[in-house]
Protein backbone atom coordinates (compact mmCIF):
# COMPACT_ATOMS: atom_id res chain seq x y z
CA UNK A 1 0.00 0.00 0.00
CA UNK A 2 1.33 3.44 -0.95
CA UNK A 3 2.04 5.66 2.04
CA UNK A 4 -0.19 8.71 2.36
CA UNK A 5 1.72 11.97 2.02
CA UNK A 6 1.05 14.40 4.88
CA UNK A 7 2.94 17.58 5.78
CA UNK A 8 3.31 19.94 8.69
CA UNK A 9 4.26 23.62 8.48
CA UNK A 10 5.60 25.45 11.53
CA UNK A 11 7.56 28.49 12.63
CA UNK A 12 8.63 27.31 16.10
CA UNK A 13 9.79 23.85 17.08
CA UNK A 14 8.10 23.29 20.42
CA UNK A 15 7.43 20.15 22.43
CA UNK A 16 4.22 19.68 20.46
CA UNK A 17 5.85 19.77 17.02
CA UNK A 18 8.55 17.33 18.11
CA UNK A 19 5.94 14.94 19.52
CA UNK A 20 3.85 15.06 16.32
CA UNK A 21 6.92 14.32 14.18
CA UNK A 22 7.84 11.38 16.42
CA UNK A 23 4.28 10.01 16.30
CA UNK A 24 4.27 10.24 12.49
CA UNK A 25 7.64 8.51 12.22
CA UNK A 26 6.23 5.56 14.15
CA UNK A 27 3.77 5.14 11.28
CA UNK A 28 6.29 5.54 8.47
CA UNK A 29 4.96 2.36 6.86
CA UNK A 30 1.67 4.16 6.17
CA UNK A 31 2.58 7.85 6.26
CA UNK A 32 5.08 9.82 4.18
CA UNK A 33 5.39 12.67 6.68
CA UNK A 34 7.14 15.89 5.67
CA UNK A 35 7.69 19.04 7.68
CA UNK A 36 8.55 22.55 6.53
CA UNK A 37 9.79 25.62 8.35
CA UNK A 38 7.43 28.32 7.09
CA UNK A 39 10.22 30.89 7.26
CA UNK A 40 11.92 29.08 4.37
CA UNK A 41 8.83 28.83 2.17
CA UNK A 42 7.77 31.02 -0.72
CA UNK A 43 5.08 30.59 -3.35
CA UNK A 44 3.82 31.85 -6.66
CA UNK A 45 0.06 32.06 -6.26
CA UNK A 46 -0.25 30.89 -9.88
CA UNK A 47 1.64 27.66 -9.15
CA UNK A 48 0.15 24.47 -10.54
CA UNK A 49 -2.01 22.72 -7.94
CA UNK A 50 -0.60 19.29 -8.77
CA UNK A 51 2.95 20.56 -8.22
CA UNK A 52 2.06 21.84 -4.75
CA UNK A 53 0.25 18.62 -3.82
CA UNK A 54 3.30 16.64 -4.96
CA UNK A 55 5.42 18.59 -2.48
CA UNK A 56 3.01 18.81 0.45
CA UNK A 57 0.50 16.04 -0.14
CA UNK A 58 -3.25 16.50 0.14
CA UNK A 59 -3.25 17.36 3.84
CA UNK A 60 -1.09 19.90 5.68
CA UNK A 61 -1.10 20.34 9.46
CA UNK A 62 -0.81 24.05 10.24
CA UNK A 63 1.36 24.65 13.34
CA UNK A 64 2.56 28.24 12.88
CA UNK A 65 2.34 30.11 16.18
CA UNK A 66 2.26 33.51 14.47
CA UNK A 67 -1.35 34.46 13.76
CA UNK A 68 -0.55 36.47 10.65
CA UNK A 69 1.89 33.94 9.21
CA UNK A 70 -0.55 31.14 9.98
CA UNK A 71 -3.49 32.89 8.34
CA UNK A 72 -1.69 33.96 5.17
CA UNK A 73 0.15 30.67 4.65
CA UNK A 74 -3.11 28.76 5.12
CA UNK A 75 -4.80 31.00 2.55
CA UNK A 76 -2.02 30.34 0.02
CA UNK A 77 -2.04 26.57 0.54
CA UNK A 78 -5.82 26.32 0.33
CA UNK A 79 -5.76 28.50 -2.77
CA UNK A 80 -3.37 26.00 -4.34
CA UNK A 81 -5.63 23.05 -3.65
CA UNK A 82 -4.27 21.71 -0.35
CA UNK A 83 -6.50 20.71 2.57
CA UNK A 84 -5.16 22.52 5.66
CA UNK A 85 -5.85 21.53 9.26
CA UNK A 86 -7.05 23.82 10.68
CA UNK A 87 -8.69 25.60 7.78
CA UNK A 88 -8.62 29.30 6.93
CA UNK A 89 -11.96 29.95 8.64
CA UNK A 90 -10.54 28.58 11.89
CA UNK A 91 -7.24 30.44 11.47
CA UNK A 92 -9.01 33.79 11.05
CA UNK A 93 -11.80 33.44 13.61
CA UNK A 94 -10.12 31.45 16.39
CA UNK A 95 -7.04 33.69 16.23
CA UNK A 96 -9.11 36.80 16.94
CA UNK A 97 -10.82 36.94 20.35
CA UNK A 98 -13.59 39.26 19.19
CA UNK A 99 -14.47 37.09 16.20
CA UNK A 100 -14.37 34.03 18.46
CA UNK A 101 -16.80 35.66 20.90
CA UNK A 102 -19.18 36.53 18.07
CA UNK A 103 -19.21 32.94 16.77
CA UNK A 104 -19.66 31.48 20.25
CA UNK A 105 -22.52 33.85 20.98
CA UNK A 106 -24.26 33.03 17.70
CA UNK A 107 -23.85 29.31 18.45
CA UNK A 108 -25.53 29.73 21.83
CA UNK A 109 -22.39 28.77 23.77
CA UNK A 110 -22.09 30.37 27.20
CA UNK A 111 -19.25 32.91 27.17
CA UNK A 112 -18.22 35.93 29.30
CA UNK A 113 -20.13 39.17 28.85
CA UNK A 114 -18.12 41.09 26.25
CA UNK A 115 -18.06 44.65 24.95
CA UNK A 116 -15.98 46.18 22.17
CA UNK A 117 -14.95 49.83 21.83
CA UNK A 118 -12.60 51.86 19.65
CA UNK A 119 -11.77 54.96 21.67
CA UNK A 120 -10.89 55.84 25.24
CA UNK A 121 -14.27 57.50 25.73
CA UNK A 122 -16.18 54.53 24.33
CA UNK A 123 -14.14 52.08 26.40
CA UNK A 124 -14.83 53.90 29.65
CA UNK A 125 -18.56 54.02 28.90
CA UNK A 126 -18.53 50.28 28.10
CA UNK A 127 -16.66 49.54 31.33
CA UNK A 128 -19.13 51.66 33.26
CA UNK A 129 -22.00 49.53 31.95
CA UNK A 130 -20.14 46.24 32.41
CA UNK A 131 -18.92 47.05 35.90
CA UNK A 132 -15.61 46.65 37.67
CA UNK A 133 -13.44 44.64 37.98
CA UNK A 134 -13.14 43.91 34.27
CA UNK A 135 -10.60 42.52 31.82
CA UNK A 136 -9.12 44.41 28.86
CA UNK A 137 -7.48 42.22 26.22
CA UNK A 138 -5.97 42.68 22.77
CA UNK A 139 -8.10 40.95 20.15
CA UNK A 140 -5.03 39.06 18.91
CA UNK A 141 -2.44 37.59 21.25
CA UNK A 142 -1.59 34.65 23.49
CA UNK A 143 0.12 33.57 26.72
CA UNK A 144 -1.68 36.30 28.69
CA UNK A 145 0.37 39.11 27.17
CA UNK A 146 -1.09 42.64 27.38
CA UNK A 147 -4.12 41.34 29.27
CA UNK A 148 -5.05 43.69 32.11
CA UNK A 149 -7.46 43.45 35.00
CA UNK A 150 -8.81 46.88 35.92
CA UNK A 151 -10.53 47.41 39.26
CA UNK A 152 -11.77 50.95 38.77
CA UNK A 153 -11.96 53.80 36.27
CA UNK A 154 -8.58 55.26 37.22
CA UNK A 155 -6.86 51.95 36.50
CA UNK A 156 -8.77 51.64 33.23
CA UNK A 157 -7.71 55.12 32.14
CA UNK A 158 -4.04 54.27 32.78
CA UNK A 159 -4.22 51.08 30.70
CA UNK A 160 -6.13 52.75 27.86
CA UNK A 161 -3.86 55.82 27.77
CA UNK A 162 -0.85 53.51 27.33
CA UNK A 163 -2.53 51.60 24.52
CA UNK A 164 -3.52 54.78 22.71
CA UNK A 165 0.21 55.13 21.96
CA UNK A 166 0.54 51.58 20.61
CA UNK A 167 0.02 49.99 17.20
CA UNK A 168 -3.60 50.43 15.99
CA UNK A 169 -4.38 46.76 16.68
CA UNK A 170 -4.09 47.47 20.42
CA UNK A 171 -6.46 50.41 20.19
CA UNK A 172 -9.36 48.05 19.57
CA UNK A 173 -10.66 47.54 23.10
CA UNK A 174 -11.98 44.05 23.79
CA UNK A 175 -13.50 44.19 27.26
CA UNK A 176 -14.90 41.31 29.30
CA UNK A 177 -16.39 40.81 32.72
CA UNK A 178 -14.12 39.25 35.33
CA UNK A 179 -15.91 35.97 35.88
CA UNK A 180 -16.31 34.80 39.47
CA UNK A 181 -14.65 31.39 39.47
CA UNK A 182 -12.20 29.20 41.37
CA UNK A 183 -8.49 30.12 40.93
CA UNK A 184 -8.23 27.89 37.88
CA UNK A 185 -9.51 27.38 34.37
CA UNK A 186 -9.74 24.44 31.98
CA UNK A 187 -7.84 23.64 28.79
CA UNK A 188 -9.45 20.88 26.73
CA UNK A 189 -8.22 19.43 23.44
CA UNK A 190 -10.60 18.49 20.63
CA UNK A 191 -9.46 16.23 17.80
CA UNK A 192 -12.07 15.79 15.10
CA UNK A 193 -15.40 15.05 16.75
CA UNK A 194 -14.14 14.21 20.25
CA UNK A 195 -12.78 16.01 23.27
CA UNK A 196 -9.82 13.74 23.89
CA UNK A 197 -8.31 15.18 27.10
CA UNK A 198 -8.38 18.13 29.49
CA UNK A 199 -6.53 19.71 32.39
CA UNK A 200 -7.11 22.26 35.08
CA UNK A 201 -4.69 25.21 34.93
CA UNK A 202 -4.35 26.33 38.52
CA UNK A 203 -2.87 29.63 39.67
CA UNK A 204 -0.07 29.03 42.17
CA UNK A 205 1.07 32.62 42.59
CA UNK A 206 -2.18 34.42 43.33
CA UNK A 207 -2.21 35.83 39.77
CA UNK A 208 -5.74 35.86 38.35
CA UNK A 209 -4.24 34.59 35.09
CA UNK A 210 -3.85 30.82 35.07
CA UNK A 211 -1.72 30.36 31.93
CA UNK A 212 0.94 27.71 32.48
CA UNK A 213 3.26 30.07 30.58
CA UNK A 214 2.89 32.32 33.62
CA UNK A 215 3.52 29.63 36.20
CA UNK A 216 0.11 28.00 36.42
CA UNK A 217 0.08 24.37 37.56
CA UNK A 218 -1.51 21.68 35.40
CA UNK A 219 -3.67 18.90 36.80
CA UNK A 220 -5.54 16.18 34.89
CA UNK A 221 -9.29 16.60 34.41
CA UNK A 222 -11.22 13.55 33.15
CA UNK A 223 -13.50 14.46 30.25
CA UNK A 224 -17.18 13.91 31.05
CA UNK A 225 -20.24 14.27 28.84
CA UNK A 226 -20.88 17.88 29.89
CA UNK A 227 -17.35 19.00 29.03
CA UNK A 228 -17.31 17.06 25.76
CA UNK A 229 -20.66 18.52 24.73
CA UNK A 230 -19.77 22.16 25.34
CA UNK A 231 -16.35 21.79 23.66
CA UNK A 232 -17.88 20.26 20.53
CA UNK A 233 -20.59 22.93 20.37
CA UNK A 234 -17.92 25.61 20.82
CA UNK A 235 -15.67 24.32 18.04
CA UNK A 236 -18.39 23.43 15.53
CA UNK A 237 -18.59 26.97 14.03
CA UNK A 238 -14.87 26.76 13.19
CA UNK A 239 -15.11 23.49 11.26
CA UNK A 240 -13.72 20.04 11.97
CA UNK A 241 -10.10 20.06 13.10
CA UNK A 242 -7.80 20.19 16.11
CA UNK A 243 -8.57 22.79 18.77
CA UNK A 244 -7.78 23.89 22.28
CA UNK A 245 -10.82 25.08 24.21
CA UNK A 246 -10.38 27.28 27.28
CA UNK A 247 -13.20 27.30 29.79
CA UNK A 248 -14.01 28.74 33.21
CA UNK A 249 -16.26 27.43 35.96
CA UNK A 250 -18.59 30.33 36.64
CA UNK A 251 -20.14 30.35 40.12
CA UNK A 252 -23.62 30.99 38.73
CA UNK A 253 -23.50 29.86 35.06
CA UNK A 254 -21.46 26.66 35.11
CA UNK A 255 -18.95 26.06 32.33
CA UNK A 256 -18.35 29.02 30.04
CA UNK A 257 -15.97 29.17 27.07
CA UNK A 258 -13.64 32.15 26.81
CA UNK A 259 -11.20 31.15 24.08
CA UNK A 260 -10.67 28.77 21.15
CA UNK A 261 -7.12 27.96 20.05
CA UNK A 262 -6.63 26.90 16.44
CA UNK A 263 -2.93 25.99 16.77
CA UNK A 264 -3.19 24.77 20.31
CA UNK A 265 -0.37 24.02 22.69
CA UNK A 266 -1.07 20.69 24.35
CA UNK A 267 2.13 19.59 26.09
CA UNK A 268 0.64 19.92 29.58
CA UNK A 269 -2.58 18.17 28.59
CA UNK A 270 -0.47 15.42 27.01
CA UNK A 271 1.79 14.95 30.04
CA UNK A 272 -0.89 15.18 32.74
CA UNK A 273 -3.73 13.24 31.09
CA UNK A 274 -1.69 10.33 29.77
CA UNK A 275 -3.62 10.60 26.49
CA UNK A 276 -1.37 10.22 23.43
CA UNK A 277 -2.56 13.39 21.73
CA UNK A 278 0.19 13.45 19.05
CA UNK A 279 -0.79 9.96 17.85
CA UNK A 280 -4.46 10.94 17.80
CA UNK A 281 -3.59 13.99 15.68
CA UNK A 282 -1.56 11.87 13.25
CA UNK A 283 -4.36 9.32 13.01
CA UNK A 284 -6.88 12.10 12.33
CA UNK A 285 -4.70 13.46 9.50
CA UNK A 286 -4.18 9.95 8.10
CA UNK A 287 -7.92 9.24 8.03
CA UNK A 288 -8.62 12.63 6.44
CA UNK A 289 -6.01 12.05 3.72
CA UNK A 290 -7.67 8.73 2.93
CA UNK A 291 -10.98 10.49 2.23
CA UNK A 292 -9.53 13.00 -0.26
Amino acid sequence: MTARKISMVYDLVRVEEKAIIEAARKRSDKIDFRFFDSKDLYFDIRDDDSKIREIFGKVVLQRCASYFRNMHLTAVLEGLGVNVVNNLNAAIFAGNKLLTSILLSKAGVSTPRTKIAFTEEGSLKALGELGYPAIIKPTIGSWGRLVACVNDEDAAKSVIEDREEMFPLYRVYYIQEKVKRPPRDIRAVVVGERTVAAIYRISTTGDWRTNTARGGRAENLPVDKELDDICLRATKPFGSGIFGVDLMESEDRGLIVHEINSTTEFKNVYSKSGVDIPSLIVEYLYELAGKL
